[in-house]
């Protein structure tokens, strides 16, 4: 039996995306280059280390124990690749993340600060930009190694689903609209609305494309305080995420689910090469800290 920290890291990257196709993105390997692995990797061990379904692959309890033990080594074969790092005078110990305003707002009240409280000895600075475009660009060039941004993104980055948040519609208090709202229900409704061109309004303009509504710009602006300032002066509604309006408005503004219910997915995403320690340890970390979710194929 010769088993290689290959074998190990393919299996736990199936563990980690409770998929064949995203573990395969996630370790930049061609799919059935990764299936043979993990099948000559059971062959060596002669146990069944995953089942597959129409809904991915789950982890026998053999092989959740394979996983257990190969995390272990995987983590002692970096702490040793650290020490040549660490010699060599403390070279990748700095990590650079980058997010969409609303989303930095997690990274500096929640994420960062639990992650550095963990690893102090990983500096990490966080850029910020508008627009998804300027983001992957931002990943692309090599000024951040990691982003924190609405997914699907561009099929060249590698993503890693964190979680699913909510959109909402936040309204004036008073406002004669059901809860939940049916989506069609936007047509003709005055929203509050980010300048065009921008990002978020292009995705905005995408989802009531598909919907077949045409809201009422009542005003357009990007400034987040300006929004709140909107909505709670009476110029119209705005979509926004559950927990982004509950911080922002409080009790002060009526908080609307949708029918159906609008779910946003969230990950982290860089581009396809190798992470540097603090980029993985920093996923590891968001990872751990994300709800679970049911696998999907």
């Amino acid at each position: 039996m010769a088993l290689t920290l290959q074998q190990l890291r393919y299996l736990v990257a199936v563990a980690d995306c409770r998929s064949i196709t995203a573990a395969a993105a996630a370790v930049y390997v061609a799919q059935p280059a990764l299936s043979r692995a993990v099948q000559a990797l059971e062959r060596d061990l002669e146990v069944e280390l995953v089942t597959r379904s129409g809904r991915g692959v789950e982890l026998t309890p053999e092989g959740a124990r394979v996983v257990r033990l190969a995390r272990t080594v995987l983590a002692a074969v970096d702490a040793i690749e650290d020490i040549g790092a660490a010699h060599g005078g403390g070279a990748g110990q700095q990590l650079c993340v980058v997010a969409t305003p609303t989303l930095a707002i997690d990274l500096a009240a929640e994420m960062l600060p639990a992650f550095t409280a963990r690893h102090p000895e990983v500096g990490v600075r966080l850029l910020q930009h508008d627009s998804r475009e300027a983001l992957v660009q931002c990943l692309a060039n090599g000024a951040a190694e990691l982003g924190l941004v609405d997914l699907p993104v561009d099929q060249e980055l590698s993503s890693h689903h964190l979680h699913e948040r909510e959109v909402v519609l936040v309204s004036p208090p008073g406002s004669a609209l059901p809860d939940p709202l049916p989506l069609r229900r936007l047509n003709g409704l005055r929203l509050v609305l980010p300048t065009r061109g921008t990002g978020r309004r292009t995705e905005l303009e995408s989802m009531f494309s598909r919907l077949g509504v045409r809201p009422v710009a009542a005003l357009e602006v990007d400034e987040r305080l300006a929004w709140v300032a909107s909505v709670l002066g009476g110029h119209g509604s705005l979509i926004w995420y559950r927990d982004m309006a509950l911080r922002a408005f409080g009790s002060r503004a009526e908080v609307r689910s949708f029918s159906p219910a609008l779910l946003r997915p969230v990950g982290l995403v860089h581009a396809r090469s190798r992470l540097s320690r603090p980029a993985r340890a920093f996923l590891a970390h968001a990872r751990h800290k994300a709800p679970v979710r049911e696998p999907s194929g």
